[in-house]
């Protein structure tokens, strides 16, 4: 029997993550990621899903530290990002540059300094190349923040609000590493063949790209934009439904019931709409969608997914439809790696598949 999308198939064991679709759980190494979310940082929970377990303060210290003095881009990846054609996709780049990065910096053995690296110089690669295509000179990295900080602060140029790193670091913790998705068992699968870091994360960041898996994002923020406003919100959803158009944002391959991530999520938009009437807009939204799926879907499970408040915040803190995915990938790099270190230790990932065509006797 063929599952197809690999659909319920188990393809290993892992003590990284699990989605829990039934009860609406996601579990980062024994904790709810939803709680680390509320009362961690995005270092600590790095800290977490890299080591193991959650760090102390001079293991957090020491661990910030280590990223934020490996945000710099050697100057021949400037050189590279600086001669790409200005049409190409941010997502193209950052492959490109990690690429470019290659083994010249490392060697081929997996070590968490490389990973670090890697997971220091993303947001930079982004910001170098979203103020250039703006006409604005790049930014360096400052140390004295935080890693989410520090990335609102190279693409603006201003040191960022509480309210932009609250909510931006609540999505990247959030969106850290979710269970063997596209992207993830991608990296897993170059892993297991014993090939590099870089390739790895690479090949990743090309399952990213697509818009079944980090591209969703930006189609939201064109439905809520469309909508504009409350009172358009119940007529304009109506139409789209008998239209047969698909709702962005709601509904989840994994999730049997609401994606906590998108609950975790939600609280924090709530709290900032008083502050950004984008986000009072998109709660709003967000529960006329819900009665009209019960009203037209009734026998269809169909919960608000993390898509959804991720296009919502993206936009309250006044990111482009262009910055959705790349910044996605800043979050998910740290599953990556984490896969990337198991699946090295496992056996090559190697599945069959079903021939359907002809044979045919010279």
């Amino acid at each position: 029997m063929i599952s197809k999308g690999l659909e319920d198939v188990v393809v290993a064991e892992t003590n990284i993550s699990m989605v829990d679709g039934e009860q609406g759980r996601l579990i980062y190494r024994g904790v709810l990621a939803d709680d680390l979310a509320e009362y961690s940082t995005f270092e600590e929970v790095a800290y977490l899903l890299l080591y193991g377990s959650l760090p102390n303060k001079s293991e957090k210290d020491l661990f910030g530290n280590s990223l934020a003095s490996q945000r710099a881009l050697p100057p021949y990846v400037k050189n590279i990002i600086d001669v790409l054609p200005a049409d190409m996709d941010m997502m193209s780049v950052l492959r490109t540059a990690v690429s470019s990065i290659g083994q010249s910096q490392f060697n081929e053995s997996l070590h968490m300094s490389h990973m670090i690296s890697i997971i220091a110089k993303l947001p930079t690669i982004i910001s170098y190349r979203y103020r250039i295509l703006n006409g604005e000179h790049p930014i360096d990295p400052n140390p004295m923040l935080g890693h989410t900080a520090n990335y609102l602060y190279m693409l603006k140029g201003d040191i960022p609000s509480k309210v932009e790193v609250r909510a931006l670091e609540a999505y990247f913790i959030l969106t850290q590493d979710h269970g063997m998705n596209p992207s993830t068992f991608t990296a897993r699968i170059v892993s297991s063949t014993r090939s590099d870091l870089i390739s790895s994360i690479t090949a990743a960041i090309g399952a990213l790209k697509g818009p079944l898996h980090g591209g969703a994002s930006s189609k939201i923020t064109e439905m809520l934009e469309s909508i504009g406003n409350k009172e358009n919100a119940d007529i304009w959803l109506r139409k789209a439904i008998e239209d047969g158009e698909r709702l962005m944002g709601f509904g989840h391959r994994s999730y049997k019931t609401t994606d906590p991530r998108s609950i975790a999520l939600r609280s924090i938009a709530i709290e900032l709409s008083k502050e950004s009437k984008w986000l009072d807009l998109a709660v709003y939204v967000e529960e006329v969608i819900l009665n009209l799926l019960k009203e037209y879907k009734p026998n269809r499970k169909l919960y608000t997914n993390v898509e959804f408040y991720t296009a919502a915040v993206m936009k309250a803190i006044g990111f482009n439809p262009d910055l959705y995915t790349p910044t996605f990938a800043i979050s998910r790099v740290i599953g990556w790696c984490a896969h990337i270190t198991e699946a090295s230790e496992e056996r090559l990932i190697y599945p069959k598949s079903v021939y359907k065509g002809t044979v045919n006797y010279l």
